[in-house]
């Protein structure tokens, strides 16, 4: 596992402290990699959002209708 020295501001550091204290995590290592895992779930669903929103702008306009389109978004 690869090290590394960063800083934290003062209350980022009580917030980690508090978290650690909390037994919820063992080490402030820890827990900054659960942020880490956390934040890159959140952006592979954001691109595939960002995906799914730039098809449909490029798609063009429908006379499909309502059910079609849901049944369409669905597949």
């Amino acid at each position: 596992m690869a090290r590394q020295s960063i800083s934290f501001t003062q209350p980022n550091d009580e917030w980690l402290k508090s978290q650690v204290d909390t037994q919820e995590y063992s080490s402030k290592s820890e827990l900054v990699n659960d942020l880490i895992r956390q934040a890159r779930k959140q952006q592979i669903e954001i691109d595939w959002i960002k995906a799914k929103l730039d098809k449909a702008e490029n798609s063009g306009f429908s006379n499909d209708s309502k059910e079609q389109i849901l049944a369409q978004a669905k597949s």
